[in-house]
């Protein structure tokens, strides 16, 4: 009996390979050929996953992808959102984060000794024994971080945030706060051994710190910021630096900018401009407005939930350009009146292409254009996608 064979020509927002006439297949790349029975055959654009663990862990969902199909995978999750709104525009090509520049992570542990990823569509934690996404000053911890956790003896699973700073990878362990002089010591001693910036334990009422010997920051353009534990940064440098530099454009010459959803200030303290920042989270805000300080540049800041109180058209046509960078949720509130603003240049950056394109209908109905969209892949093999983007007023001039 003859077998047929249907090439994959995209792929889908969840990872799969899909063919003309709708079937999908699992780990699957464009040129690849799937037969009646399921088999497939790898084409030019199906790469070797480089990991052991893929794909059973879930942080990474397309390693057997190229990087020339996962741009493609990212451009066509950004113009798909756009075109379930009616919209279009220029899309860029995607900025790539390479292999083993995360420099932030949530791991897990459980009592069993396992401490890793999860597994994809599961709870069940994936013993890391190599990462190729992970810093290589995350991924040394791997090991060391599970012969402390089996000396202090704790019995419940644990969440482990990483993040690397300025003095080195700050650590911050959820779901427990270890008792005594000898786990004390057992802290202590790891903590040097490995020259970390920060240890904390939450057990559900804030971190408590057990290790900071100097005030841990985080290089924000060229200032220093407090850096609260696990606070929200930018996965990758990276990444970052793609997304500093599409906000500078697209506000470029705007003698005052509003910077919502400001966090640390990712974008406040690069920009060449008088900087109104707004943020919900009081540590980020807090910090923030010290490194400003001690930079002595043009911020001022505001603790202030977007979500709740967001600006009104009044305050917002007080400014030449507006950046915001909300949580994967989107800005509907504020996007709705800043669609009533007479605010000339919006920068836009977002995780989330669905959301972003729901506020990017508001704006453009209400008199926005929206003139170019670059993508950024700073969550390397995933498909989790970010981007950033300018909108104009078409009647309006810089002020």
């Amino acid at each position: 009996m003859s077998v047929t064979e249907t090439e994959i020509i995209r792929v889908a927002a969840r990872g799969d390979g899909v063919t003309a006439d709708g079937r999908h297949a699992p780990f699957a790349a464009p040129g690849d050929m799937l037969a009646d029975d399921g088999t497939l055959t790898p084409g030019p654009h199906h790469a070797t996953p480089p990991c052991r663990h893929f794909p059973a862990c879930g942080g990474c969902q397309l390693q057997h992808l190229d990087d020339a199909t996962w741009g493609d995978f990212i451009v066509d999750r950004v113009a798909s959102a756009l075109a379930a709104q009616g919209l279009e525009a220029e899309i860029r090509a995607p900025a790539l984060s390479p292999p083993h520049t995360r420099r932030r992570a949530t791991l897990h542990w459980e009592p069993a000794g396992r401490l890793g990823f999860t597994g994809e569509k599961s709870h069940a934690i994936v013993d890391l024994a190599e990462c190729h996404v992970l810093a290589p000053e995350l991924f040394a911890l791997v090991a060391p971080l599970k012969r402390l956790l089996g000396r202090l003896r704790l019995k419940r699973r644990l969440d482990l945030h990483l993040t690397l700073a300025d003095q080195g990878v700050d650590v911050l362990i959820i779901g427990a706060l270890p008792e005594g002089l000898e786990a004390a010591e057992a802290v202590t001693d790891f903590a040097q051994r490995h020259a970390l910036a920060r240890v904390a334990f939450d057990e559900g009422y804030g971190a408590e710190v057990r290790w900071e010997p100097d005030a841990v920051t985080v290089t924000l353009g060229d200032v220093p910021v407090p850096l609260p534990p696990a606070a929200f940064l930018q996965a990758t440098r990276e990444g970052e630096a793609a997304l500093v530099a599409a906000m500078r454009e697209a506000v470029a010459g705007a003698p005052t900018v509003a910077d919502l959803f400001a966090g640390l200030g990712t974008f406040a303290l690069t920009l060449p401009a008088k900087v109104y920042a707004a943020e919900g989270a009081r540590d980020a805000i807090l910090s923030l407005k010290a490194g400003a300080a001690r930079a002595q540049r043009p911020v001022f800041t505001e603790h202030r939930d977007l979500y709740r109180r967001p600006l009104t058209t009044t305050e917002l046509d007080r400014f030449a350009a507006v950046v915001l960078d909300p949580p994967r949720a989107g800005a509907r509130e504020q996007a709705q009146a800043l669609a009533e603003s007479k605010v000339p240049v919006i920068g836009y950056v977002s995780c989330n292409p669905s959301s972003f394109a729901r506020d990017a209908k508001m704006l453009v109905d209400g008199g926005y254009v929206l003139e170019w969209v670059q993508p950024v892949g700073q969550f390397r093999w995933s498909t989790h996608v970010e981007l950033a983007a300018r909108f104009t007023r078409a009647d309006s001039q810089p002020r």
